[in-house]
């Protein structure tokens, strides 16, 4: 289904204050989803204020943070700043650390995908030590690893109404989400600052100086751009590639990290190597003696002659039938690098689908602006 912009007539801090004090006015349980993240630390403090101005109902408000163990000690205090002051207001603070299922991309050589945070019997690797208020048990996790904590979320908080950080300038699967959404239902996910910019969101902490986690001034120093300053869990499909920072601007959770996953060197070895799916500028030079790769051969080997071969993580290889239908739907209109993003994928991990999703948008999009370039230049469109 295509998705339809359309320009609003009020700012979007305004705009997100309304969806705020609309959604609590259903008179349900709100579920305020913490990460220590500036979106979230935006959102939470929209929120807050609208509590201290008395326009929504503190009673009716539980923030969640999913502690994922693995996290900058300056995320830790921002956690436990707006925890303290959550609950001046009269709303509650649920710190969860729990042992959930978590995807990882860094063991290629074990061909998995998956560990498991704050997992029994591993509490001597454990990044940090859980503080002492922690929910360390649940009742809808039967045992370690039993499904991930969006799951986790999904199930247990059914009974109202999930409030997310989450914003579509970030990715084409966002955007979709949202387009999605009817924040009516119990048990649905509600996004407040989703048409939000990186812009909005530094504009508003800047404004308000809110504080914020003073990773985010370490990682800026040391070369991350702006546009990508986000914090999030090292080992996930779409954040190892920032895991190489961690061991310049903190040592000493880079040994804890190295401690928890073995393989996590791997990343400082190989994060510009079609490995980690990167495009960098270094890669680009050390390839560019290199005769070009035919990616659509390379891909139907992994796909279709050769799998077997090929070191593909086992949560990929469980989704290959989804992705040969990928290629065979889209053959003949699929370019060169459409074929490089894909394969790079599969080598490197796809374990949530997220690439699969998008480049079905991808490659229609680019065919569709291909024909309509061609359309008006009275040519003939290939495929």
């Amino acid at each position: 289904m295509p998705l339809r912009r359309m320009e609003g007539t009020i700012d979007v801090l305004t705009a997100a204050r309304l969806r705020i004090k609309n959604v609590f006015a259903n008179g349900c349980k709100i579920y305020l989803s913490f990460s220590s993240g500036k979106d979230s630390l935006c959102m939470s403090s929209i929120t807050y204020d609208l509590i201290m101005a008395g326009e929504i109902d503190p009673k009716q408000l539980i923030v969640v943070f999913i502690d994922e163990e693995g996290l900058y000690n300056s995320m830790v205090e921002a956690a436990l700043t707006w925890r303290k002051k959550f609950l001046s207001v009269g709303a509650q603070f649920l710190w969860f650390c729990l042992p959930f299922k978590q995807v990882s991309v860094l063991d290629h050589l074990s061909v998995t995908e998956s560990w498991i945070t704050w997992e029994p019997g591993k509490e001597d690797v454990w990044m940090r030590q859980p503080p002492p208020f922690a929910v360390m048990h649940s009742p809808y996790l039967e045992y370690p690893g039993q499904m991930n904590y969006q799951t986790f979320c999904r199930i247990a908080f059914a009974d109202g109404i999930q409030m997310v950080g989450l914003r579509t300038s970030e990715s084409l699967t966002r955007l979709y989400a949202v387009s999605q959404m009817d924040s009516t239902k119990i048990g649905a996910c509600f996004y407040p600052i989703y048409d939000w910019k990186d812009t909005d969101i530094w504009l508003y902490i800047k404004d308000r100086q809110l504080p914020f986690p003073e990773i985010y001034m370490r990682l800026y120093e040391a070369g991350v751009k702006k546009n990508h300053l986000r914090l999030c869990c090292f080992f996930g499909d779409m954040s190892t590639q920032g895991l190489r920072w961690v061991a310049e601007t903190d040592h000493k959770l880079w040994e804890r990290i190295e401690r928890r996953e073995p393989n996590a060197y791997l990343v400082l070895l190989y994060w510009d190597s079609e490995m980690f799916r990167r495009s960098s500028e270094k890669r680009r030079e050390l390839e560019a003696d290199e005769a070009p790769k035919d990616y659509q051969a390379l891909l139907e080997d992994v796909l279709f002659t050769n799998t077997a071969s090929y070191n593909v993580p086992v949560d990929t290889l469980n989704q290959l039938k989804h992705w040969r239908t990928l290629y065979k739907k889209t053959y003949g209109i699929a370019k060169n690098h459409h074929y490089k993003r894909m394969y790079e994928a599969i080598l490197y991990g796809d374990p949530k689908n997220r690439v699969l999703r998008i480049m079905w948008n991808v490659i229609f999009l680019d065919y569709k602006a291909s024909f309509d370039e061609t359309e008006q230049k009275g040519g003939v469109v290939n495929g």
